[in-house]
This record gives structure tokens, sequence and C-alpha cells, in this order.
């Protein structure tokens, strides 16, 4: 990497950090102390406040992402990060209940996370943008881990409305750091590996393989956000732990849920075994909801069916990107990676606020049996999903004044060894290939698009 795309990459990977520390810092509390709010004994309102960040999120995802084609990158950022800043000072000020779903909403309306990823790809070259995104993604493993120990801490001591005054500073600083930290783009284009293009969602949207793992980033999700807006009532309730040391119950599970991660994932990738380590990551994850739902009589049950948990969703995490990665058409991965994503979103919202309602009328088993059965659905459709290839994306510029045959390049590609799939987009200025994780020839893609580049 130049030390201009270090410099991008590690601080939009600081940015989505920042941002989403907000975010990830009231998980483990939110439930607990909104029932401080007026109104916050209604479960259900609860948890329609819980979520409602993911609505707003999921509505305009995408549509945020596409316009910053349109007007540039860090306007688009700009906007969404006043705009969740504003959403966060509002949840710190609120009273009511009803204030605080308005607040979510409004936090959620700062959708820019589709908008940062088309900026790293314009401030990355193609065979160093997977690195940049993996930063991305560790900076969010990593805040999410730290947020599960620091957040009932903090909530001890500057409480709920302070986390969300906590998470407007580290908004504006995140503003400060787009503003002196990020380059600007020498230029900006579209970038199929991504970002969503409308042209090409009914056909992501109508792929049997993808609509699989579509569900499956939406049950896990989901259940994800019914299990934090009762377990902290758990916490309190049945294993008689103050929220002040709810970080020692998930400091443990998560460390644990990390170790097991890193040998699955490695037995996944490496020895083609992904499907197989998926189906089991599964199954592990319904056996912790069902035990849930059956019997968590005290807290050494409560950290057992926690470490379960944390050990299918850390590999579950882990896996499913590399799964769209393998299957989404090769021209249309920034496609599905954003409808993927926008599904997260949705879940967040209907994980919550189902919970909530489920919580209110009936006392929490009846939400760890709506894990369980998302759960045993995504089991079931998940095994008719075809074992992909061993396979890894590669990007190659073809160069800005290329003006040759892209289907011809796409066919000579297409047939060198190791290649699986190939697609040159003249308008980005690129060929994406599909090729086997080993023994694929590196030397003959590179002559081949060195030739024809050269003969342009």
């Amino acid at each position: 990497m130049t030390p201009l795309e270090l410099r991008a990459s590690l601080g939009l990977a600081g940015l989505y950090a920042l941002r989403m520390l907000g975010m990830f810092l009231i998980l483990p509390v939110f439930a607990v102390y909104a029932a401080h709010l007026s109104g916050g004994d209604n479960h259900a309102l609860v948890g329609l406040a819980f979520g409602a960040y993911g609505l707003t999120q999921a509505l305009l995802q995408l549509p945020f992402g596409m316009w910053s084609d349109r007007v540039g990158r860090k306007k688009v950022i700009y906007f969404g990060l006043v705009m969740f800043a504003i959403g966060s000072l509002v949840c710190a000020s609120v009273t009511s209940i009803e204030g605080m779903i308005a607040g979510r909403a409004l936090q959620g309306a700062g959708a820019i996370s589709a908008a940062i990823t088309a900026l790293l790809a314009d401030l990355t070259r193609e065979e160093h943008r997977t690195k940049a995104m993996a930063m991305i993604g560790g900076s969010i493993a990593m805040t999410f881990a730290v947020s599960l120990v620091a957040a009932p801490k903090l909530a001890n001591w500057i409480g709920l409305p302070g986390i969300f005054l906590l998470t407007a500073c580290l908004t504006v600083a995140a503003i400060i750091g787009v503003w002196k930290v990020i380059p600007s783009p020498a230029l900006s284009r579209f970038h199929s590996d991504a970002e969503a293009s409308a042209a090409r969602l009914p056909a992501v949207l109508k792929h049997p393989q993808l609509r699989r793992l579509n569900y499956g980033v939406f049950a896990l999700h989901a259940a994800q956000m019914a299990m934090f807006t009762v377990m902290p009532l758990l916490l309190a309730s049945t294993g008689h732990v103050p929220v002040a040391n709810h970080w020692m119950v998930y400091l443990p599970v998560v460390v644990v849920g990390f170790i097991f991660m890193v040998p699955a994932v490695i037995v996944a990738e490496k020895r083609n075994k992904l499907k197989n380590v998926f189906l089991l990551a599964i199954a592990l994850m319904l056996v912790a909801q069902t035990g849930m739902a059956l019997y968590m009589p005290n807290l050494t049950l409560i950290c057992v069916w926690l470490g379960l948990y944390f050990i299918a969703f850390n590999i579950l995490e882990a896996t499913q990107p590399s799964l769209i990665s393998k299957i989404a058409p090769t021209a249309a991965k920034g496609t599905a990676m954003g409808v993927y994503n926008t599904c997260q979103s949705l879940a967040m919202f209907v994980g919550s606020a189902a919970a909530g309602w489920l919580f209110q009328h009936g006392g929490a088993a009846p939400v760890f049996w709506l894990c369980a059965a998302l759960m045993a659905l995504w089991l079931i459709v998940t095994f008719g999903l075809q074992p992909p290839l061993p396979v890894k994306t590669q990007m190659f510029h073809i160069g800005e004044n290329w003006h040759g045959d892209a289907t011809q390049l796409t066919a000579d590609l297409s047939a060198l060894s190791g290649v699986k799939e190939a697609v040159v987009l003249i308008d980005e200025r690129v060929a994406l290939l599909k090729v086997l994780q080993s023994g694929w020839d590196e030397a003959g893609v590179k002559t081949l698009i060195d030739a024809t580049r050269n003969a342009a």
C-alpha cells in the first residue's frame, strides 16, 4: 500500500470504529436503563426504541450509497454523521420512551456505511482493496468486543444519557477525522466490487444461494438483538449481577468465542469445509437458543449458554461475508453485499421489536423460542446451499485509456488456468476475476492484461 492508501484505510477503519462504538455501547445496557424513562415499563416500546435505528438504517443505506455517486462521498458522510450526532443528542435529552424511539430513528438515518465503502474504493487500488476492507472488518469486530466490556462500567458512571452524549462527541471527532485525516479522492467512480447497483438488484434478489445467505444474516442479527433486549434484564434478575459488573460475564464468553472461532475459520477456508463449519455453527446456535428457552435458572447456566452463543456467533459472523464473496456473481459482489447489509439492519429492528413485544406478554422464554425457531429454519435452508468453490476475488486495473475488446479479454482471462469467472468492466477500468485460492495463473493474467493494454 502507498502511504495515501494506508492513511485512507486506517482513517476509514477508525471512522467506522468511532461510529460503531456509539451504537455498540448501548447493546448490553439499553434494556435496563430504558426502564427509567417514562413509559419504559412497556417492554414492547423499549424493543421498538432499541431497534428503531435498524429500520431507518435499512431504508437509507443503499440510497445513501447511490447518492454519494452523484454528490460526492464526503458530503454524504458529513450529512450522515451530523444526523447521527443529532439523533444521539435527542436520545441523551429525552425523558420518555417515545422520544427515545424518535432519537434512535434519527441515529439510524445517518446511514453512511455504503458511502464509506465507496470512498475506500476510490482511495485504494484494486489489488489492495481486500486488505483495506479487512481493516474495516477488524475495527468493527474489535469495537464490538470492547463495547460489551466497557458499556456496563460506563453506564454505571454516566448513565444511558451520558453514553449518548459520549456517542455525539465521538461523532464530532469522526467528522473532524473525515475533514483532516481522510484524503479526498482525485477521481470518484462506481465500483462493482464495493457498491450496489440498481440495475443488478433484481438478479441478486432472485439468486437462490444468495437468498439463503440473506436469510441467514437476518436470522443471526434478529436473534442477536432479541437476546440483548432481554439478557441484561436476566443477568440482573436471575443472575443477580449488578449492571456495572455485567462485563465480568461478557468478557470471558467473548474471549472463548474468539478462541474457538479462529481454528474453525482456518479449517473452513484452508480445507474447503466452509459449508460444513457453517452448518455446525448454526446447529450450535440452535442448541444455545434452545437451552436459553428451556433452562436458565442461575448465573452458571446463563454463562454456559452465552459461551455457546458467542462461539457460534463469531464463526457465523466471520464466515458469512466469505460465502457471499464466493457465491455472488463477480460483477455484482458490491450489490450482493449491499443487500446482505440491508437485511442485517432490518433484522436489528425486527428482532428488537419482536423480542420487546414477546417479553412484555410472555417473559423471556418466548423470546428465546423465537430465536431458536429462526435458527432451526436457517439450518434447514442452509442444507440446500451449494458448497462454494475454494475461490477468491482478484481485481486488476486495465488502464484509464484502455479501449480494447472487453468481450474478448473476458473470454481470454476466463480460459486461463485457475480462473473460474472473469468480467472486464470498461467504465470502471477493471478486470474482476474469481480464481482458485491456490494454483491460478497470476502471471498469465498480468501478462494478458499488460499485452492488451499496450495494444490498445
